[in-house]
């Protein structure tokens, strides 16, 4: 009961950091919630999943950052 207990405070802190992160996402931690609430079993059983963090991992949204470069070719031409 000890360890589900730790698992279920480690999901709280974890979905809080979320919330905190992306307050304008309600989506987003609304899925983070269930899925880290789903996960409670297994890192109740598997510690070493909380120990590296592996959950802040998965739920770190991908960043895209794209721009673009102007430049000119060998005859003049802008592109």
């Amino acid at each position: 009961m000890e360890e589900k207990h730790s698992a279920k405070t480690y999901v709280d802190k974890v979905v809080t950091k979320v919330k905190e992160r992306n307050p304008n996402e309600p989506e987003f931690y609304q899925a983070v919630e269930e899925l880290a609430e789903s996960l409670i079993p297994i890192l109740s059983k598997h510690a070493k999943y909380m120990e590296n963090a592996i959950l802040e991992r998965m739920v770190e949204p991908d960043r895209m950052i794209t721009f673009r470069v102007a430049w000119i070719d060998d005859e003049g031409s802008p592109k």
